[in-house]
């Protein structure tokens, strides 16, 4: 069979893994040809702490995407994400030998590759080094530099720092499971392209991604990534607070959540009850409403403020670092009801939940339009957008460029400075991984 402009999206959450197979149809929009899902059993809060797990539920995830698209699969797109990566600010310069002569991309890899040597804790490396403002001999708020002339370069970097350990066990559970990793993506940089638009990017946008074991938050401004972190509490802990407050079983909690649970106490009566049916023979369990939402209430509150904090942090505060477009909720977590008007009365921001419906194809499934593939749409994306220079000589043939003519210029620099940032994140993890 003909595999075309056909790429692959894999997603290893906490919760759940998943498999998206698609390609760009005419109109430059991503069908989905076949999904495959499966239980995450190796991965707490984003790392994997059981090898043979994790390689099984990945196999059977994309097991599952073959037979549903009819395509082979081999080449995949992976996503990290995980309570060990942080990120950090930093400025740094390099003294030109020429200042005569105008900058070029040389200048620019080499002030990159100066932050590449910061020290770092123990057991942590920079992964990702993002530019964001430059400098040059004093001039400041220059975005492209190259062509310039000047002696001292200088600029404000945004760095993503994580365990190496980590990352190669990612790497070895898709080679193991008989994978090729194509490209690796930052799993929040992932759902942004999925859910975000390019206003709100320029605007100043908070996104929210509340996953199984961890929240993501990626702060975007003037069309810059400017901060990312990782909260270490996702929908696995207020499952775990369910489970253990109303004395149920996990399983009976999850449901419990998804079916009847709100962010927000007052909406309940005292009056409304729950029935859950006891074990092997035992009486129903009677649970009130109100005792359940209060219960979520409490840890989404924790986690919510924990995320507003670090939006403090980055500087929200400040009139120039204000975020205009607000919060955007996206992940299976933000499907939890009435939480979109907690995070409006915690923050104070407007707040939306995002859908990666905006980039798929019309007549993709409802379930793939859910903030649940948030991050697999945007995988995917990604892993379609990097063909041509990701995979030469892959499983799939390269990318149909010629549909992309009709795109407007803005877009095109969207996608060239995106290209840029995951082109330089890929071949910096793939460093680590060949090393493993």
């Amino acid at each position: 069979m003909e595999q075309k402009n056909i790429s692959v999206g894999l997603d290893i959450g906490t919760t759940k893994i998943v498999a998206l197979v698609g390609r760009k149809n005419e109109f430059n929009k991503v069908e989905v040809l076949g999904i495959g899902k499966s239980k995450s059993l190796g991965v707490h809060r984003g790392v994997v702490n059981n090898i043979t797990q994790t390689i099984q539920s990945i196999q059977q995830a994309v097991e599952e995407a073959k037979i549903n698209s009819g395509y082979n699969v081999i080449d995949v797109s992976v996503g990290i994400a995980g309570q060990h990566i942080r990120s950090i600010q930093h400025s740094d310069y390099i003294t030109r030998e020429n200042p005569e002569s105008v900058i070029d991309e040389d200048d620019i890899q080499k002030l990159i590759q100066q932050v590449y040597k910061l020290v770092m804790l123990p057991g942590e490396e920079i992964i990702h080094v993002l530019p964001q403002e430059y400098k040059v001999d004093g001039q400041a708020e220059i975005k492209e530099p190259i062509g310039m002339h000047g002696g001292r370069l200088e600029a404000n970097f945004h760095v993503v720092v994580g365990q190496v350990s980590s990352i190669k066990n990612i790497g070895r559970c898709i080679k193991s499971a008989g994978l090729n990793m194509s490209n690796i993506t930052l799993e929040p940089l992932a759902s942004s392209e999925a859910v975000l638009s390019f206003e709100e990017k320029e605007a100043g946008v908070a996104l929210i991604d509340i996953g199984g074991g961890t929240t993501d938050l990626a702060i975007f401004k003037d069309g810059i990534i400017r901060h990312t972190a990782v909260i270490p509490f996702g929908g696995n802990v207020i499952t775990e607070d369910i489970k253990e407050g109303c004395s149920i079983i996990e399983k009976q909690a999850e449901l419990l959540k998804i079916k009847f649970g709100s962010a927000w106490p007052g909406e309940n009566r005292d009056t409304e009850i729950v029935s859950i049916p006891g074990l092997q023979g035992r009486d129903p369990k009677e649970i009130s409403l109100k005792t359940l939402s209060k219960i979520i209430n409490a840890r989404v509150v924790e986690i919510i403020e924990q995320v507003f904090l670090e939006i403090k942090n980055y500087g929200h505060n400040d009139q120039k670092k204000k975020l205009i477009a607000g919060v955007v909720l996206t992940g299976g977590g933000s499907q939890l009801k009435h939480l979109k008007q907690l995070v409006e009365y915690i923050t104070g921001m407007d707040t939306r939940v995002g859908y990666p419906s905006e980039h798929l194809a019309g007549d993709t499934t409802e379930a793939v339009s859910s903030p649940l593939f948030a991050t697999s749409v945007g995988l995917l994306m990604s892993a379609l957008d990097e063909m041509p220079a990701a995979m030469p000589s892959g499983e799939f043939a390269p990318l149909d460029i010629e549909a992309s003519k009709n795109e407007d210029q803005s877009s095109k620099e969207v996608n060239r400075q995106r290209k840029s940032i995951l082109d330089r994140f890929g071949e910096k993890l793939k460093e680590f991984l060949d090393n493993a």
